[in-house]
């Protein structure tokens, strides 16, 4: 994590109005500018209206390796024996 562009370590590190923030969440990294501080906690409409989302937009290419819906049972049977995959060995 880092706030301001300096490696924090500490989890209790002071943020305020005007710091920017930089972390990793879910295989990305976000960077935000705290805008506001509130006193208590409340909910995610509200804590959303406390930050603004610098992080630019994620580029969104269609995943070509599925396409369609999984194949059925049947569908992995059918594909088994024109492989040859199905037959146990006696």
């Amino acid at each position: 994590m880092r706030v301001n562009a300096a490696r924090v370590t500490k989890p209790a590190t002071a943020i305020g109005a005007g710091d920017v923030l930089t972390f990793a969440q879910a295989e990305r990294i976000r960077v935000i500018r705290v805008v506001a501080l509130t006193t208590r906690r409340g909910p995610a409409p509200e804590a959303q209206a406390l930050y603004d989302d610098l992080t630019p937009p994620e580029d969104t290419a269609p995943d070509t390796a599925r396409t369609g819906p999984r194949p059925t049972k049947k569908d992995r049977r059918a594909l088994d024996a024109l492989r040859g995959d199905g037959d146990l060995p006696d």
